[in-house]
């Protein structure tokens, strides 16, 4: 059994022995796949067709980006080990915790490439930075979650500035 979330505020408990035998929350969940290309697939449920691309997959934490219908979705998955090892608070323990990301150089942001309350995964873009005449793809030094962006497009940064906050 797998609880799949989007955040604090959707979840889905899931029970998946196979593509015929699913279960969401308890009930059987009636649906066929095709893989049109590798990581794009069409999946039929109840009448309606829909077009599913894999844009990330970390299977360490457990987290995916989807985007169905061309909507982006990122989920995380916890089976019964993880909900325990949060129980008791072990679940950060062998991860690597990244509080923010400061600016390495001063410069000018020319691009913010996320959104607060989107999943990342380690080396993921988040930003552009402007600095001696060169383009930086500041990248996400580990996995997590967006909590704010400190920063827009056009802003002048200082080295050491906190630029994102991870939750």
């Amino acid at each position: 059994m797998l609880t799949i979330s989007t955040g604090l505020a959707h979840g889905w408990e899931v029970d998946f022995r196979g593509p015929a035998a699913v279960t969401l929350n308890g009930q059987p969940f009636d649906w066929q796949l095709a893989e049109l290309a590798p990581g794009r697939y069409q999946v039929l449920h109840g009448g309606r067709a829909y077009t599913v691309e894999v844009l990330a997959a970390d299977y360490a934490t457990k987290t995916f980006s989807l985007k169905i219908n061309g909507q982006r979705l990122d989920l995380r998955a916890q089976d019964q080990l993880d909900k325990l090892l949060d129980r008791l608070g072990l679940s950060n323990a062998a991860a690597a915790k990244v509080n923010e990301l400061k600016a390495p150089m001063p410069g000018l942001i020319v691009e913010v490439r996320v959104q607060p309350g989107q999943v990342v995964q380690k080396g993921d873009p988040l930003l552009v930075l402007e600095a001696m005449k060169m383009e930086n793809i500041l990248k996400a030094p580990a996995g997590g979650l967006i909590g704010s962006i400190k920063v827009s497009a056009r802003d002048n940064v200082t080295k050491g500035q906190v630029l994102v906050a991870f939750s």
